[in-house]
């Protein structure tokens, strides 16, 4: 990584991970443009940054004409909604950014001759019949059903992202990230451990989807930040996954919260929603390899320790807003 310092757009910047993106980017001495239209970000993620004369943001919808001045050198973009409950009720508006978005966003880094790393996701994979996912896996995903408008919002993205580098020569970085967990999460999201650790944070029972044996892999968003970041600063141009290969069923990751948290909650189950991957595991072999031996290292228990002391924090919040 060159110490010189550079100009950083993170698009979806008040995000879960575009926030700590954004804090990470100024950490190597880098400027920092944050972008987001707010719709599922939030500014309590990034308002620390505020003070900081490096970092500036702009609230703005990425399908719309992006303007950024003076030079560019590397755009990160994130944004998107990410979790089932956001891009089943923002269908559209997941398929327009994930497409016009990408589009606008690409042309950008074209313009600026700016490196572009596309945030893309294990959801390219659908609910696999390769296990665990290697990068040329090409997937089994259901276009038109429920969860289609995020699935090829991303597919449709990484594609056109090698079409910028291939036709335009665009410097392009994409990777797939797996399920990623850890502070700045919403509480209500609709993604595993947000709904886990508020349930069980409050005393209530932990709702699982079928009956819990469908399995995850979780990854601690500082290692997720690391392997991104390197994959930035590489010479890797194909996809590549990033995320925790510790295969575990929804179940056990639920008990690990009640563990953590010391509740008494119980699990109830629900009916299973349509097209729910089976089985979620990255085959890290290529990231290890490409990103000078990144793996990640945070414990599960350190990792939910951690997420259980912001999640508590947010919730009090709420509970003194409401008297």
């Amino acid at each position: 990584m060159s110490d010189e310092l550079k100009k950083v757009l993170v698009t979806g910047g008040a995000g879960f991970i575009g926030s700590h993106l954004c804090e990470r980017m100024l950490a190597d001495g880098h400027r920092v443009v944050a972008m987001d239209n707010l719709v599922t970000g939030d500014l309590r993620n990034i308002e620390h940054l505020l003070p900081e004369e490096r970092f500036s943001f702009v609230h703005q919808d990425v399908t719309e004409f992006i303007h950024v001045s003076g030079r560019l050198d590397y755009i990160l973009h994130f944004a998107s909604p990410a979790s089932p409950i956001d891009y089943l009720e923002l269908p559209i508006q997941t398929l327009k950014v994930g497409a016009l978005g990408t589009h606008k966003v690409l042309g950008l880094a074209r313009a600026k001759k700016a490196r572009f790393l596309l945030a893309s996701t294990s959801e390219v994979y659908g609910d696999p019949l390769e296990h665990p996912q290697q990068e040329n896996y090409w997937g089994n995903v259901n276009p038109v059903g429920p969860r289609g408008c995020y699935d090829e919002a991303k597919r449709f993205a990484e594609a056109c992202a090698m079409a910028y580098h291939r036709h335009h020569g665009v410097e392009t970085r994409i990777v797939r990230i797996f399920n990623t967990y850890g502070p700045r999460m919403r509480l209500n999201d609709g993604r595993v451990l947000p709904a886990f650790m508020s349930q069980a944070l409050r005393g209530e029972d932990l709702t699982v989807f079928g009956d819990g044996s469908q399995t995850r892999s979780f990854c601690y968003v500082d290692d997720l930040v690391e392997g991104i970041t390197r994959l930035l600063y590489s010479d890797e141009v194909e996809p590549t996954n990033v995320g925790n290969p510790a295969e575990m069923t929804i179940r056990q990751f639920g008990e690990a919260i009640l563990k953590i948290t010391g509740s008494n909650s119980k699990f109830i189950e629900k009916p299973l929603p349509v097209d729910d991957p089976k089985v979620r595991q990255p085959d890290i072999t290529k990231a290890r390899r490409v990103l000078d031996g990144w793996e990640p290292k945070v414990p599960l228990d350190e990792g939910l320790v951690t997420t259980m002391e912001y999640f508590r924090s947010r919730i009090q919040e709420e509970v003194t807003a409401a008297q």
